[in-house]
């Protein structure tokens, strides 16, 4: 099992030079509320040689599938054939809200999407009439995609986030790898089940495919003082948009947490964000993160390993930590996978 790291933008250049020199294999940058992705993987491209880098994810509705497949190509081709291009439609707050894109049919839409991207990448021009991707418009003659970025791979991999049963299949059909996020080892084992189906049914098998869980990630001789680091993250993500749709809030009400949910999102909206923090379960954190000392990661890496995950992303931005904090959570956890050699 290999591993990697998110990144943020604050520390994206001291993050990315540790993970290579302590052997990671890939940096992920993520693209929310507070950077993109395709700036830091930029930035982080010049001043690294070996590491791979990926989105994770570049958002389905912020992009046309043009304009990531141009992305994709200029920073394969900047970086010598280290880009993996990470995609997810993201949740209805976010393309709705920030992007003005329906959420409506989001697998057909990442279907067509990635049609459209892996055409554009193997070169020559792209016409395109789906449902919801029409190129060029009907009635119009415009001149078709045509990307001429050179020096980039016409097969560069495709990740996909994924989470409901469909949108794992789909993942196993049409792309390289899943993410996923905020996942527990019995999760990873369910998702790699449905993805071997999709595998199954584009008439593929699993060798290749890259099985990658996202998780916040903390160190401390005390896994209570590591699981407080992490609240702050938890408090955030859970409380982004409608707490029906909210992606994290289902997880928890799926693995018995509703209640604990319902008290957090009621302090939320009165503003008492430390008490929201507090009340997210520490078993909740604790069944989907990393955190404790190295002894207690080791074997934690050894349950998602055995689940079926290749390569395991560790998200030391979630801890609330310093960036040399940070640091030390990259160092603790490659000593933790060499344990498992």
């Amino acid at each position: 099992m290999k591993l990697a790291v998110n990144l943020t933008a604050r520390d994206a250049l001291p993050m990315a030079r540790a993970a290579e020199q302590l052997g990671y294999d890939t940096v992920f940058a993520p693209e929310g509320y507070r950077n993109d992705a395709v700036s830091v993987l930029g930035l982080v491209a010049g001043a690294t040689r070996r590491i791979a880098l990926a989105s994770a994810v570049m958002q389905i509705p912020a992009r046309p599938p043009a304009t990531a497949a141009l992305t994709a190509a200029t920073l394969d081709m900047l970086s010598g054939g280290r880009f993996r291009l990470g995609l997810g439609v993201s949740n209805p707050d976010v393309s709705e809200g920030w992007y003005g894109v329906p959420f409506d049919a989001p697998l057909e839409r990442t279907r067509e999407y990635v049609e459209i991207v892996r055409a554009a990448l193997r070169g020559g021009p792209v016409t395109y009439e789906g449902t919801h991707f029409h190129l060029p418009p009907a009635g119009r003659r415009a001149a078709p995609l045509h990307l001429y970025t050179e020096n980039h791979r016409p097969d560069l991999p495709v990740y996909l986030a994924a989470v409901g049963p469909r949108s794992l299949r789909l993942a196993g059909r049409i792309a390289d790898g899943w993410l996923g996020v905020f996942t527990p080892p019995d999760a990873v084992r369910s998702a790699v089940t449905r993805i071997r189906q999709g595998r199954a049914e584009a008439g593929l098998g699993l060798d290749g495919f890259e099985v990658i869980p996202c998780l916040p990630t903390a160190v401390a001789a005390d896994v209570t003082d590591a699981l407080d680091q992490l609240r702050g993250q938890y408090a955030y993500l859970m409380g982004i948009g409608d707490p029906e749709t909210n992606f994290y809030c289902a997880l928890a009400r799926r693995t018995g947490f509703g209640d604990a949910v319902t008290r957090m999102r009621d302090l939320l909206a009165r503003g008492e964000r430390e008490a929201a923090a507090a009340a997210v379960p520490a078993e909740f954190i604790d069944a989907t993160a990393l955190a404790g000392d190295q002894a207690r990661i080791a074997d934690r890496m050894r349950a998602y390993a055995a689940a079926g995950t290749t390569t395991l992303s560790v998200m030391a931005s979630a801890a609330a930590t310093t960036p040399e904090g940070r640091i030390t959570i990259l160092e603790t956890c490659a000593k933790a996978a060499a344990e498992l050699a």
